[in-house]
């Protein structure tokens, strides 16, 4: 580990592994669809389909090619409406299962002229971002029909409710939230609905199947909820300067390293001062006036968004203690 070029992604491979059999004990089979944007890697990916998580949902078409051509391609969701689905009906001419989310005349007739026939109505939920309103969800499903499309059911992400802390309250509201994807199911019909993510895993009792992936390796913000998952990923880095009177240190991981959009990494030991490009400033903790870092010192730090933090890396390492067992390359990012 001293040898590796720092920053990199340091997986702790036990604990990833009780992270995977937590969920799959608790959603089997396809009752998951493990969401690729969250790892961006196929190797983390034939990991799930091992144990029996057949079915994955992408972000981006190159998630679905990428996943199509490592041959995990018995059933792909494009969770995100998209208007060029050339490269999608590639997939598909080449044996692969895919359905695309819509929520528009337009998004259905871009999979209409698309050669892709497997779509999911997008319903608005709550998020404010994609989705139909649920008295339109009926007329797009008949508009589909008419197309020529097989519509699957629904799909409808209860994401601002990730991080309600207060569990009952979470629960009340994602009930109101899925009350109006289940108002749409009823005008569009088919056998699924498509919701959740690692937040609401539990909670969501109404989707069919859920949509989540963070739970694999975790981050800080969800750590602040009770979920029965624990964080296993960490930016390694190294301690290049220490001020003269040693009231902080500085690493070589910063903004280029990490998600910020959930804010700071935290790190053992210390606070986390600021992050720019190339760097983050380290202080002491609270009550001692130095820093007992030294430079050189490997310093891991813990994200607060773990998904974008991934997406800015090229590989995870996957250790058991000290010890070097595998590396994931993330082979889908892009677009």
């Amino acid at each position: 580990m001293e040898n590796q070029t720092t920053p990199y992604l340091k997986v702790d491979l036990p604990t990833f592994e009780s992270n995977l059999s937590r969920m799959s004990e608790a959603l089997p089979g396809v009752s998951l669809r493990p969401h690729v944007k969250a790892f961006k890697s196929t190797s983390v990916a034939k990991r799930l389909h091992k144990a029996g998580h057949i079915a994955f949902c992408c972000a981006t078409i190159k998630e679905m090619e990428g996943m199509a051509a490592a041959g995990l391609s018995d059933d792909l969701l494009l969770a995100n409406e998209v208007l060029d689905t050339k490269r999608l009906s590639t997939i598909a001419e080449n044996g692969a299962n895919v359905t695309v989310a819509v929520d528009s005349k337009e998004t259905i007739d871009a999979v209409a002229s698309g050669g892709v026939s497997n779509i999911l109505i997008d319903v608005n939920v709550g998020l404010r971002r994609c989705g139909c309103a649920v008295p339109e969800a009926g007329n797009l499903g008949e508009y589909a029909r008419n197309k020529g499309l097989n519509i699957r059911g629904v799909m409808g992400y209860e994401g601002h409710l990730m991080m309600v802390k207060n569990r009952s309250t979470q629960a009340e509201e994602v009930k109101s939230a899925m009350a109006l994807l289940m108002l749409a199911h009823k005008d569009v019909g088919g056998q699924i609905i498509s919701a959740g993510g690692t937040g609401t895993f539990d909670i969501n009792i109404w989707a069919t199947e859920i949509q989540a992936g963070s739970y694999l390796f975790m981050d800080t913000e969800y750590a602040k909820l009770d979920l029965p998952f624990s964080q296993c990923l960490t930016v390694m880095s190294r301690v290049i300067s220490i001020a003269p009177d040693k009231s902080w240190a500085v690493v070589d991981a910063g903004i280029k390293a990490l998600g910020m959009d959930h804010g700071n990494p935290s790190v053992s030991g210390g606070v986390v001062g600021f992050c720019s490009d190339e760097h983050t400033t380290l202080y002491p903790p609270e009550g001692q006036s130095k820093v007992t870092w030294k430079i050189g010192d490997l310093v891991p730090l813990l994200p607060a968004h773990v998904d974008p933090t991934i997406a800015k890396h090229s590989r995870m390492l996957a250790f058991e203690d000290e010890r070097l067992v595998e590396e994931w390359v993330i082979d889908l990012k892009g677009w």
